[in-house]
């Protein structure tokens, strides 16, 4: 229970303490509603209040007027002790509080004094029991982030970029040192879209095409004459870019069947989440299949993720008749056994919930190397691969960062509705399969 004391009962003197360390999550929720980044001395200032909310006087006081000093730093993961103490009580219901709050090294951070209004009746509060509050830091992609740095840029041809939004993603990741952009398309909508955004593009390579369908073509092109090591989508649609790419004759096709990979950095999962196909392959048959696992296995190993644990994912956990999907997992798995996909461990069919939990797995009494575990999500179709990265990013807050796998080299497939850290990130992972290439890993 949380006890006031009342201005009646508060005594000169009177004093209480509370040790507090400000954690990492702490310090993002701060920087959240603070609408800042890193931490401000208003920190300092809250724990202050709280202490004069909770504890001295408690519940119903109210802050009339603090006078304080910030005299040091407040580190996150240091503990900071605080402590209030009566210096004045003035009739009815004033009381100043004496403040002070020192670091670790017993240095002073804070020094000064908080007024307010004590409460004249008695409060009893039960201690809430507070939901849980999760901040997603994106840690997973910042490092991917970080691990490019020092590796030579790609040269990418970016194709169609004739909005704002597609020629800042273009922009930022060569400021980030991913990309060195080559851009193609129509130089009049390009200018006047880096005009609207007010981005200085004089550096940047650009190659004048009259509309999208021919950006596409030529990008494409380029690809095939080796000028470029990856393409990044710009404002057309996606169907566009990858009629020009599977061109027979003509586009970037390899033995594989090109597909889509997402890399998504979960909050709730403990490490990253790879899904295909979820914007390639609409009905993909059991040869599709394969290649898409594979794709995905291949691209993990480039992550540093040896052995990746491959769900194969349908409604249920069991091979039905009924279910085309269950049987297509069973004959996976098989092909796995047999060598036909090799460099994983494979195991399905297994529903979402026994793929990701292993206590959902443990209840089901599914006894799998996988489940519970899977690195590799592998859906039975677009639609439900597309519902499920959607559900992701708009429910969880999840980053999905995207790229096109199969074909001659990477393909960047970003959306307008990403914010600058996915799409960085999905130049970075185009990134490193561009170095696996280079050095014939890939």
């Amino acid at each position: 229970m949380l006890e006031n004391r009342t201005f009646d009962e508060l005594c000169l003197g009177d004093t209480q303490v509370q040790s507090r360390a400000l954690s990492p999550r702490d310090a993002e929720l701060l920087s959240i509603l603070a609408g800042t980044a890193g931490v401000s001395p208003g920190w300092g200032g809250l724990l202050v209040a709280i202490l004069a909310g909770t504890r001295l006087p408690g519940p119903g006081t109210v802050p009339l007027k603090a006078e304080l000093e910030f005299l040091g730093a407040i580190v996150p993961g240091e503990i900071i002790q605080t402590r209030l103490t009566v210096r004045e009580k003035r009739g009815p219901d004033i009381v100043v509080l004496d403040c002070v709050a020192h670091d670790e090294k017993s240095q002073t951070v804070i020094s000064g004094l908080l007024t307010v209004k004590a409460p004249l009746e008695k409060i009893r509060l039960p201690c809430a029991d507070l939901p849980d509050v999760r901040v997603h830091e994106h840690v997973r992609h910042r490092q991917l982030i970080a691990r490019c740095a020092g590796l030579a840029p790609m040269v990418t041809a970016v194709v169609h970029p004739c909005d704002p939004a597609s020629l800042c993603a273009a922009v930022e990741a060569a400021q980030a040192g991913l990309i060195v952009p080559v851009l193609v398309g129509p130089e009049g909508k390009i200018r006047s879209a880096a005009s609207a955004a007010d981005l200085d593009i004089e550096n940047f390579r650009l190659v004048a095409t009259p509309h999208s369908h021919a950006a596409a073509a030529e990008a494409v092109a380029m690809a095939r004459r080796h000028e470029v090591e990856a393409l990044m989508k710009g404002s057309l649609h996606t169907d566009e870019l990858m009629h020009a790419v599977m061109q027979p004759g003509t586009g970037l096709r390899t033995e594989r069947r090109i597909s889509h990979l997402y890399l998504f950095d979960v909050a709730a999962y403990p490490r990253p989440l790879l899904i295909t196909d979820a914007a390639i392959n609409i009905l993909p048959n059991l040869s599709d299949k394969r290649d898409i696992c594979q794709n995905a296995i291949d691209f993990a190993h480039i992550l540093g993720i040896a052995g990746p644990k491959v769900a194969i994912l349908s409604a249920v956990e069991t091979v039905s008749a009924q279910l085309p999907s269950t049987i297509d997992a069973a004959a996976l798995c098989k092909m796995a056994e047999r060598g036909q996909i090799t460099g994983g461990v494979l195991d399905g069919p297994l529903a979402f919930d026994n793929a990701v939990s292993v206590e959902a797995a443990r209840t089901k009494q599914i006894v799998s190397p996988v489940a519970g575990q899977a690195d590799i999500l592998l859906v039975p179709d677009l639609e439900s691969g597309n519902m499920l990265a959607k559900q992701l990013t708009f429910f969880d807050g999840a980053d999905g960062a995207g790229i096109v796998l199969g074909a001659q080299l990477p393909i960047i497939l970003t959306s307008r509705a990403d914010p600058p850290r996915t799409r960085l990130a999905s130049c970075a992972i185009a990134l490193l399969v561009a170095e696996a290439r280079r050095h014939g890993a890939a």
